[in-house]
């Protein structure tokens, strides 16, 4: 019995090691390194000095970076409800269709999360194009100003990811008992009734995850502004999002202790605001 136990933990070790190996290599050792970064600063004298929280003070008081947080912010409290929402209602009509179309469907919606974001966001760039797109040709609406572009960032957000979180959705519902629908309609509940009443709330925890996701996917908003903004860098600025700013901090400008800073700060945004969402929903859903 030692010996099968002792070749038992051996073999777990072996399965866990390559996971292990990868982990420590492509994300510890790598924020162990960033951390290090965000405590020094770069000096033309000294070179790199011990800031201690320097970095993360600078942070706090700049306006650019203050801004692009409260961008992402006011961006994810739109399109989550809008996404889920969406994701949500393809879900729910996919579950109740038993045709062939209903795999057709559940395959269109899922395709566009098949194609690379870069791919899709420069799909949508070329459509956009207040020059060659063919929105510009149709009316003479600027999909790109100032003020419609969050809107069409949200579209190609919407576009790329309704469809995975349509396919978690979807599975959740198909785990759950058909006899409850069979009992709701000898009680004479309609479809609509059995979706929202019965269906939605069954599900409540498989919500509660995807929204999770599209809340620290949103926070960490940045392929979609960084391809779209040669298109118009007066609207799309280099500290349009956070992880934009970071990103032009670190390569544009070789701050690369500030935008470890940045990066930090803003991994510290995306833990407390799903924090705040998981304690809120977590009474109305099964997670825990």
């Amino acid at each position: 019995m030692r010996r099968r136990s002792g070749r038992q933990t051996v073999a777990g070790w072996l399965f866990v090691t390559p996971f292990t190996i990868l982990l420590v290599a492509f994300l510890l050792l790598p924020m162990a390194y960033a951390a290090k970064l965000s405590l020094y600063r770069s000096t033309l004298v000294e070179g790199e000095v011990f800031a201690w929280l320097g970095n993360y003070r600078q942070a706090f008081g700049d306006p650019e970076f203050r801004r692009g947080v409260v961008r992402v912010v006011v961006f994810g409290l739109v399109q989550t409800p809008v996404m889920i929402g969406l994701s949500l209602v393809f879900a729910l009509l996919i579950d109740a269709g038993t045709s062939r179309l209903a795999r057709f469907f559940r395959l269109a919606a899922f395709v566009p999360y098949a194609v690379p974001v870069v791919i899709g966001t420069l799909m949508w760039g070329f459509l956009y194009s207040p020059r060659t797109g063919l929105f510009s040709s149709v009316s003479d609406l600027d999909l790109l100003s100032s003020g419609t572009v969050l809107y069409s960032l949200g579209n190609v957000v919407t576009w790329q990811w309704a469809g995975y979180n349509m396919i978690v959705l979807y599975a959740a519902l198909q785990g759950l008992p058909r006899e409850v629908y069979e009992s709701a309609r000898i009680d004479g509940a309609g479809p609509l009734q059995i979706a929202v009443r019965i269906k939605t709330p069954m599900i409540s925890a498989a919500i509660v995850l995807v929204t999770i996701f599209t809340i620290i996917g949103t926070l960490q908003f940045f392929t979609e502004p960084l391809i779209l903004q040669p298109l118009d860098p007066g609207t799309i600025t280099n500290s349009y999002t956070p992880n934009v700013y970071a990103y032009h901090q670190a390569f544009s400008y070789q701050q690369y202790n500030y935008s470890a800073a940045i990066s930090f700060l803003l991994g510290a945004v995306v833990f407390i605001g799903s924090y705040i969402f998981l304690f809120v929903t977590r009474r109305r859903s099964a997670l825990r």
